[in-house]
């Protein structure tokens, strides 16, 4: 397959641990993008190291787990390396379809400067009931904080411009990189930022190791984390009636209208 010129424009970021069942065909799969394609394995304890290394992506090992914040925050800064314009984030375990990269890219070219989100609004009954309740309550939390309104706060397939990246100083959450996933829509829009959700399906493959996210113990974490920063602001009042007042910015396609 040839890559256009614009693919050596971005980065592909996939944190990883214990990804050995999935990782192969995600990160082939997203070299079909770019070659920019990196990889940081957590320190797993299985075979993913071995695996990424049989093929063209870019492995970055941490000797000691230190959580997905941090695999992230090395990806970024391995991608600022590149000289890549943007980078986008998707995890290792399958459950994010690199082929909906070029969506992300169109909601992208459309809205520049947006941190892009896809976000699992199609076939979403196809989720764990625990975990879509999960994250149903921390899209509320976190559309509060943020002062907008969040179609999918806990999806980590994302585009991040580097124009945010550089804005942004979140210390990473060692006990739940779920929690730095959600502040950092939080500070982006404090940073002025706005958000664009590109609708994606929800997938859960079969053959993938448990998933990290605990619904319970994460989502404590994340409303821990929001409540600290609604006291700052006061309880933020006019953050929570925005929020619910207007709805999501949800990208379909150059030809399809967004919702209002």
């Amino acid at each position: 397959m040839t890559l256009s010129s614009s693919a050596t424009h971005f980065a592909i970021i996939i944190p990883a641990y214990n990804e050995a069942l999935t990782i192969r065909e995600v990160v082939e799969n997203a070299l079909q993008h770019t070659p920019h394609v990196i990889v940081v394995n957590d320190a797993s304890q299985d075979a993913t190291a071995q695996i990424v290394q049989q093929t063209a992506a870019i492995l970055i090992e941490h000797v000691k787990n230190q959580g997905k914040a941090a695999a992230l925050q090395s990806g970024f800064i391995k991608a600022r390396q590149l000289n890549v314009d943007y980078a986008i984030t998707l995890d290792g375990d399958g459950q994010h379809d690199p082929h909906n990269i070029p969506q992300l890219q169109a909601a992208y070219a459309q809205h520049p400067q947006h941190l892009v989100v896809a976000a699992r609004l199609q076939n979403r009954e196809n989720a764990p009931k625990a975990r879509l309740m999960a994250n149903k309550i921390a899209d509320f939390w976190v559309s509060w904080a943020a002062g907008k309104p969040i179609a999918d706060s806990q999806s980590g397939f994302r585009l991040y411009p580097f124009a945010l990246l550089e804005k942004l100083s979140i210390r990473p959450h060692r006990r739940s990189g779920f929690v730095f996933e959600s502040e950092v829509l939080i500070e982006a829009a404090r940073e002025g930022f706005d958000f664009v959700f590109v609708p994606i399906a929800s997938s859960y493959p079969e053959q993938r190791r448990a998933s990290h996210f605990r619904p319970g113990f994460d989502i404590t974490q994340i409303t821990l984390m929001v409540a600290r920063k609604l006291l700052k602001k006061g309880l933020f009042l006019p953050g929570l009636f925005r929020s619910l007042r207007h709805k999501p910015n949800i990208f379909i396609s150059s030809t399809t209208k967004e919702t209002p």
